[in-house]
């Protein structure tokens, strides 16, 4: 395990390596998928009720393959095999939108870019455990979820700049701006996996069991804080409301554009710090507070009626993503052994995945027969009721 010796800013190569890969990926994802929910809207005319369908059934429909790709991670010791998978699937998804007529082919597309991910992430989150000295778990998960951050910053900082050139700050983004951002962000989607291929290495694992289980080595505290997460994640649907919030409000795509790049830029500071803190803190400790940011954010994103608002509640947005996003993936390796991480994490990632479905469908709904903040008092509430229960975990 690359744990000790040569360290590239300040983790092993295996982190730093990895990171850079999340990186690349963030930046083509940030350019071709966060702004989609406006090429829905403005482009196909696609309602709210719709882009929750969406979203859910992407979120949602892999969660199977989730859990079975951790499962085969452990099995198999292939872990680094299956994150190439994941995010090589994920690169030849995206040139499709530049094609898309239907809210059915955006569908397909966002189906297969989420069945990548269902397969890459639990795998490449073990590789990461694997590759962290036990007592800087929180910085190495901190250091990869900091990267990703920054990739966003540079894919939306590039999205914002090519949708100003092409339409100025127009309320309503065009088909022709969006095809541009699809034609530049397939560039680092295909980098991605050839520096996954060409630097990142397979730690050797922990001896096999005699007859490993789907099951193994899962304590009950385990599953008790994966069902805590599984009623956060009721209340936690697709970002792409809070994307829809801010258009309601007067905010353009350009300016959009520049809010969540600053937004990503919060996430990707605070990651590190947090995952730091939680080597010495605690991991709860961390996570309550992210939880807490989380609640007061959707309470303000219910409330909010002007356009400064909405730039100030995004951006501290951020914080909540810094301190649990990281930190809740080092929470799961304290809490389960390493032969049996890869599952652990395909649970994790597939019971949160499930519940996408749900909530966004319901988020869509609740818009749609009540009011734009209806959503938003439901995710604060179940945001209470999941720290309650974090609270008291033993």
């Amino acid at each position: 395990m690359q744990k000790g010796g040569r360290r590239l800013l300040g983790v092993p190569p295996n982190i730093f390596f990895l990171g850079l890969v999340s990186f690349l990926t963030d930046v083509s994802s940030e350019m071709t998928l966060t702004i989609l929910p406006l090429f829905l809207t403005s482009v196909l005319g696609v309602g709210p009720a719709i882009i929750g369908l969406i979203e859910g059934i992407a979120e949602s429909t892999a969660t199977t393959l989730r859990v079975f790709s951790g499962w085969l991670a452990d099995r198999t010791k292939k872990r680094k095999a299956l994150t190439v998978v994941g995010y090589t699937l994920s690169s030849l998804a995206k040139p499709f939108l530049y094609f898309a007529t239907t809210w059915g082919m955006v569908l397909g597309v966002r189906f297969t870019d989420r069945l990548g991910k269902a397969v890459r992430t639990a795998p490449r989150d073990a590789l990461v455990a694997s590759s962290s000295a036990p007592l800087e778990m929180g910085r190495g998960f901190g250091f990869q979820r900091a990267l990703d951050s920054y990739g966003a910053v540079v894919g939306l900082a590039l999205a914002a700049l090519a949708v100003f050139l092409a339409q100025r700050t127009a309320p309503d983004l065009t088909r022709a701006s969006y095809q541009k951002l699809v034609l530049i962000g397939i560039i680092p989607a295909f980098l991605a996996p050839l520096l996954l291929l060409w630097k990142v290495k397979e730690p050797p694992s922990a001896p096999p069991t005699e007859k490993p289980t789907s099951h193994q080595g899962l304590s009950g505290r385990f599953k008790l804080f994966l069902a805590i997460m599984v009623v956060f994640a009721l209340g936690r649907f697709s970002d792409a409301f809070l994307i829809l919030r801010a258009h309601d409000l007067g905010l353009s795509p350009f300016y959009i554009l520049v809010v969540l790049a600053m937004f990503n830029l919060v996430y990707a500071g605070t990651s590190l710090p947090s995952g730091v803190l939680s080597d010495r803190l605690g991991r709860k400790a961390v996570l309550l507070m992210g939880f807490a940011v989380y609640a007061l954010i959707y309470l303000g994103f219910a409330q909010a009626t002007a356009p400064w608002q909405v730039v100030f509640l995004f951006v501290a947005y951020g914080l909540y993503y810094g301190a649990t996003e990281g930190v809740g993936r080092a929470y799961v390796a304290d809490l389960v052994p390493e032969r049996s991480r890869g599952t652990a994490y395909g649970f994790y990632h597939g019971a949160v995945g499930l519940a996408a479905l749900p909530a966004s469908l319901l988020a869509g709904l609740l818009w749609q027969a009540i009011d734009p903040a209806a959503p938003f008092y439901l995710g604060a509430s179940l945001a209470g009721a999941a720290m309650a229960g974090l609270f008291f975990l033993r």
